[in-house]
């Protein structure tokens, strides 16, 4: 069993609003309902043994009031408060507040010391590991080819720049108006061909010893599980990685606020989860997964519905 949560977004802030000025934010709100998720998580009978963070811990804002070091640890000191593991994923709020090479050195870098549980890119957040016999997950970094995070004169910048350009020929890089492909957007990423095959490896380890693999990463990579717009920028390269195997049953992913989910062509379930950050005070949005032989339980608190994912 592990917990779930995705988009928490913390700032000490005023409630807000998002880019399009009609949804409502709760960035101080946002930590509290993250301490409850904690002490319901700490409560479960059986015990859980570990916590997914699917990024976006805390907000883009932080950074213009200076408050990012200070914000982070707020969310790290809560998640710390658990006796298990807590997994992360970046999200384009963690890379709006600080660089790549930053992030390496903060407590959101999950990637082992040793070994080669990684890509060789070290800055390349993605990363897998067995909780349980027959088990794996991996967590992919969604912003591998990104402008976000990045300096503006290295390859890794130039080359996502030219990428989304190629798609995205408005002067606002976050707006997907007139766009025949709507997530060819700055606040999205997609992957290197370096974590790809990185990727294509594991599960080829996966499907010779019999595991079930559960994927992570911030951004959703099925188009029914999002919006249409959050959607990872080579998300079919993704899943073509996947469909050429067997053993992955689950992606789980955030970014959506309102969250989403679907059974692909493949019988891949694609859960996308809903954000802490757009959720009133008086709710919630976290969950518990249980994990068994031929299904997976998610048994959500508020926002997030209660599922049943066959395998």
């Amino acid at each position: 069993a592990f917990g779930v949560v995705a988009d928490i977004q913390f700032a000490d802030a005023e409630d807000g609003h998002d880019f399009g000025g009609c949804r409502r934010r709760y960035y101080r709100h946002s930590l509290r309902l993250l301490r409850e998720a904690v002490r319901a998580w700490a409560d479960e009978s059986p015990p859980i043994d570990f916590v997914l963070q699917l990024g976006d811990s805390i907000d883009g804002q932080n950074v213009r009031r200076g408050e990012a070091e200070s914000a982070l640890q707020q969310v790290l000191a809560v998640l710390g408060e658990l006796s298990v593991p807590v997994h992360h994923a970046w999200g384009n709020h963690e890379l709006y507040n600080f660089s790549r090479a930053r992030l390496v050195h903060t407590g959101l870098y999950s990637r082992p010391a040793g070994g080669s549980e990684g890509p060789p890119d070290r800055e390349c957040h993605a990363y897998h590991w067995s909780p349980a016999p027959r088990l794996r997950l991996v967590v992919l970094d969604t912003y591998d080819v990104s402008t976000l995070g990045t300096d503006p004169g290295s390859p890794r910048y130039q080359e996502s720049l030219r990428v989304l350009r190629e798609k995205n020929p408005n002067d606002d890089l976050n707006s997907p108006a007139g766009l025949n492909e709507p997530y060819f957007v700055a606040f999205n990423g997609g992957f290197s061909q370096a974590q790809l095959d990185w990727f294509n490896e594991v599960l080829k380890f996966s499907d010779e010893n019999q595991e079930k693999v559960i994927v992570t990463g911030h951004v959703p990579i099925h188009p029914y599980a999002s919006d249409g717009v959050c959607l990872a920028w080579n998300y079919e390269a993704a899943l073509s990685v996947i469909h050429s195997h067997h053993c992955v049953v689950c992606v789980l992913a955030g970014h959506l606020h309102d969250g989403a989910y679907c059974l692909d062509s493949h019988g891949v379930h694609h859960l996308t989860l809903e954000g802490v950050i757009e959720t009133p005070p008086e709710s919630n949005a976290f969950g518990t997964i249980y994990v068994y032989e031929d299904k997976m339980v998610l048994k959500g608190r508020g926002r997030i519905p209660d599922r049943v994912m066959h395998f």
